[in-house]
């Protein structure tokens, strides 16, 4: 074992210590990396990779893909479009048993398509459709739990800022993992329907139907949804069909979005305004500790111990599989107590070296890409299993009244399949790669 091995532990122990204490991801990962970095090689090295790593990183054109995704998001928000998404599911499917609640799974879906997070789908829905959902006598904790839930198809289905994080992280192409994130997050959104049709099945009291609307207002509930349902074509369409980059993807969704929102008079000044405020506080969140993970990579890459392990796992005769799901068992379990892209970043400079070198019978660009559906997929667990779940806190904290034990319970059947459908997605890794293969 050698000293720069020795010393990548000591940093990884330090960098959970720092964690520990509460102290901001980005800036853990950046004085860690910093000081490993330096006692490897030198301080006037160390300041040297400072003085140009930041502008090399910030000046890359792809990284512009992360803010339009956000914004796009943020005008989709404040336009009404979540809210024009749920009256039209409802219009279609609220007058079955367990209908609202599928109609913000199937709202959920649509929004995705244009807005790449899941805390501000959450958040969306939580505004749009709980007062629905408590209006018409669903069960407070089912009603909270199923818009949790339904918050994760924000970055199941593409695009996803997540993917994208990964995609730059790995050097992955971002086009290739939104089509390998299709099939998955359809996935979704149909186990989750399933699952509030078999629940219902057994406890109406749950979920009970609400009101028939008539034809007339079906149409116009309808017709209110083109323009979003058009974005999510022009935008996921684009990138698979090779017509836009996923960066000029996004660029045309915030321009469609925003020219959406004004010309139907849903999209106030202002909104434009605090959807830009919050762009930009939420892309500084996510920059920064993209430069804390480069310079803690660095150091790792200095170090080898990324390169030794992968080696030393490869030596033990591990079976591929084993080792994979052995990377996900961590994965859920830091979901417990760690944000999603914090996560992903810490980990993935020691896992995907492994991963890849591994024979799972698949090309190397293909592993890569299978392996980020599959951590997208864990992600999602995180948000929503206890005792943390970012996407239940969100939900809380606007369901005030609503035991957060209560929303715990109303999530774990759709874990049931969640579960179920990382199961499906590792045995046969062509539910991810068929898009991929297809399109390509």
């Amino acid at each position: 074992m050698t000293e720069e091995f020795i010393v990548a532990g000591a940093g990884f122990a330090a960098l959970l210590g720092l964690l520990a204490l509460r102290c901001p991801i980005g800036l853990a990962m950046l004085v860690v990396g910093c000081a490993g970095y330096a006692h490897i090689v030198d301080a006037t090295r160390l300041l040297a990779y400072l003085k140009t790593t930041p502008f090399f990183l910030f000046a890359n054109y792809t990284l512009s893909v992360i803010p339009l995704f956000i914004l796009m998001g943020a005008l989709a928000e404040r336009g009404g479009l979540a809210r024009d998404l749920f009256t039209a599911a409802n219009a279609l499917v609220g007058h079955k048993r367990g209908g609202l609640a599928m109609a913000v799974i199937g709202a959920c879906a649509g929004f995705g398509a244009v807005c790449g997070s899941s805390v501000a789908t959450t958040a969306t829905f939580g505004r749009a459709a709980l007062p629905e959902l408590r209006r018409y006598g669903t069960e407070a904790g089912f009603a909270t739990g199923t818009i949790a839930v339904g918050g994760v198809l924000g970055i199941l289905i593409p695009p996803s800022v997540i993917l994208v994080v990964y995609a730059i992280s790995t050097e992955q192409n971002i086009a290739r993992l939104f089509m390998a994130a299709l099939i998955p997050g359809l996935m979704a959104t149909a186990f989750y329907i399933a699952t509030i049709a078999v629940v219902v099945r057994r406890r109406p009291d749950l979920c009970p139907p609400g009101p028939r609307v008539s034809a007339q207002h079906r149409r116009a509930a309808l017709r209110a949804v083109v323009p979003v349902l058009l974005i999510a074509v022009v935008v996921v369409g684009g990138i698979y069909g090779g017509i836009f980059t996923p960066t000029e993807s996004a660029a045309v969704g915030c321009v469609a979005t925003l020219l959406t929102g004004l010309l139907r008079r849903s999209l106030s000044a202002r909104a434009v305004v605090e959807a830009l405020k919050a762009t930009a506080e939420t892309t500084a969140m996510i920059f920064v500790i993209l430069l804390g993970a480069e310079v803690f990579n660095a150091f790792l890459a200095l170090s080898q111990a990324p390169d030794l392990l992968a080696v030393w796992v490869s030596e033990q005769g591990f079976p591929p599989l084993g080792v994979l799901c052995a990377f996900l068992a961590v994965y859920l379990v830091l979901g417990a107590v760690m944000d999603e892209l914090a996560m992903m970043l810490l980990t993935l400079p020691v896992f995907f070296p492994v991963i890849t070198a591994l024979d799972f019978g698949l090309t190397g660009e293909e592993t890569a890409i299978w392996f980020g559906i599959l951590v997208l997929i864990v992600v999602g667990i995180g948000l929503t299993a206890p005792p943390i779940g970012l996407n239940v806190f969100v939900v809380s904290g606007l369901a005030r009244d609503v035991p957060i034990g209560a929303i715990y319970r109303g999530v774990l059947p759709y874990l049931l399949t969640d579960f179920i459908r990382l199961g499906l997605c590792i045995a046969f890794p062509w539910l991810s790669l068929a898009m991929v293969r297809l399109l390509s």
